[in-house]
């Protein structure tokens, strides 16, 4: 008989059981949901709502309960539809009316709404645990990359001569914002609903206070319909996640390109690529394809949330149970995807020479030769215009502007003079680009000491 049965003269039709129940993925909560009524309990016997000696059997029936189910020694049944009242059914056959009192001054609908928010609490703690570590990679990599040399790209064109380090700490600037928005999110999402009751919070002298500083709340929300009807934290989640995956698509899509044989700038290891089934010689990036595919899956998660709570009147709807699949869906894709991609950054070898051999290649310095004509007092415009046309001639005779003669150089424009060489050799132009933020190793190492302290500001937390 289900706990809510008393109002019915008829039993659930088995469709409606089946489509109702939602224990078949809100069970992951349980820790959460024994956590949560422990707290509860705690207040309703300090408050006097109930007897101590039946707070204190709750506890202790609840206690058993978490362990007996870590164990493996319990089953959830679809008969009472959700995690809140398998744990209820449970709880009170094993202590009998004092877990009748459990319910006081409580509902379903505060109950997961405190539940999902604990759960995510924990979950967004490994996420940015992960992103930490990622980030302690991608540091230690661009460390001992300053001075290798590579091609920049706009439009997936070669435009301007920069390092690997400075690409790779471009990713570190990402998965950083990814670090605060997460951080974000945990701040404003602790706030605690229980209390709320279904909608208009009770009659009971409870006290809400108590039971979020016991479960780590900053305090209880504000309003109780809010309290039960409040998805925003989830979306917000969703919304961090998507981000979080679209960095990692767009570093899958260059370590594709990396290490294809038209660029051929990295080597993926062997344990995290796998090969074909006819072609013998394939060596294939699929955890980077998958990681770009999976994004598409997070992605569709947010929308579904959007979707559902769009047209929502307040407080509670049942719609809202479709909260849960997508955003366990999403945060299992980010928690499978981040490790495997760490340890494929972390394991891939450089491979400088093509890096510098294709920054050769494409007229990379060109602005740089530009610049060299407006050192001298030459107006951008006319000297741009000027290497526009040496670059043309090169690209005739099948040259680079390093091999042009000092006398084509100047047929070009008469403020040429030898020292054009220097000014446009391609370590040249990437150490002298020290504006903040740049290539040189001067930039570098100020983007490296900035992300390091981001990460020892965390670690000390």
């Amino acid at each position: 008989m289900k706990l809510w049965s008393g109002r019915f003269q008829k039993e659930t039709d088995a469709l409606v059981n089946d489509f109702n129940s939602s224990i078949s993925f809100d069970q992951r909560m349980y820790r959460e949901d024994i956590q949560g009524s422990l707290a509860h309990a705690q207040m309703l016997g300090d408050t006097g709502v109930i007897q101590k000696a039946d707070a204190a059997a709750i506890a202790e029936g609840l206690k058993s309960l978490l362990s007996d189910i870590e164990a493996g020694k319990i089953e959830f049944s679809a008969d009472n539809e959700d995690i809140h009242m398998n744990l209820e059914a449970l709880l009170t056959a094993r202590i009998g009316d004092a877990g009748k009192r459990l319910h006081t001054a409580r509902s379903r609908n505060d109950q997961v709404a405190v539940d999902l928010r604990l759960y995510l609490r924990r979950e967004i703690a490994e996420i940015r645990q992960m992103l930490l570590e990622l980030l302690q990679v991608l540091a230690k990599t661009a460390a001992q990359h300053q001075t290798t040399v590579m091609p920049g790209y706009t439009h997936l064109q070669r435009a301007q001569p920069i390092t690997l380090a400075q690409h790779l700490l471009a990713y570190g600037s990402m998965f950083s914002r990814d670090v605060t928005r997460l951080e974000d999110v945990k701040k404003r999402m602790n706030l605690c609903p229980l209390g709320s009751g279904a909608l208009a919070g009770t009659t009971y002298p409870i006290d809400r206070f108590e039971t979020a500083s016991l479960l780590g709340f900053d305090g209880p929300m504000a309003n109780s319909l809010d309290g039960v009807s409040d998805r925003d934290y989830v979306i917000e989640l969703l919304s961090a996640l998507s981000l979080v995956m679209m960095h990692l698509s767009r570093f899958s899509e260059e370590i594709i390109l990396w290490c294809s044989w038209e660029f051929k700038f990295i080597e993926l290891d062997d344990a995290y690529s796998t090969g074909s089934s006819i072609m013998p010689q394939k060596k294939n990036p699929d955890v980077a394809e998958l990681v770009r595919g999976k994004t598409g899956r997070v992605y569709g998660s947010l929308m579904s949330l959007l979707t559902t709570m769009k047209s929502l009147p307040l407080a509670y709807n049942k719609d809202m149970q479709e909260d849960k699949e997508p955003v366990f869906d999403a945060v299992d894709t980010v928690k499978q995807c981040l490790p495997v991609f760490t340890a494929m950054v972390e394991t891939m070898k450089v491979l400088p020479e093509n890096m510098l051999a294709a920054a050769k290649r494409g007229f990379i310095n060109a602005t740089d030769c530009a610049d060299y004509l407006t050192k001298k007092g030459v107006p951008f415009r006319d000297a741009y215009k000027a290497v526009g046309q040496l670059v043309y001639a090169c690209t005739t005779a099948g040259k680079t502007l390093e091999a042009l003669t000092l006398e084509e150089f100047q047929a070009a424009h008469p403020l040429f003079d030898a020292d054009v060489y220097e000014a446009i050799d391609l370590q040249t132009c990437v150490s002298q680009r020290n504006s903040y933020g740049g290539p040189s190793v001067a930039g570098t190492t100020k983007q490296l000491e900035l992300l390091n302290a981001f990460l020892k500001e965390r670690e000390e937390a």
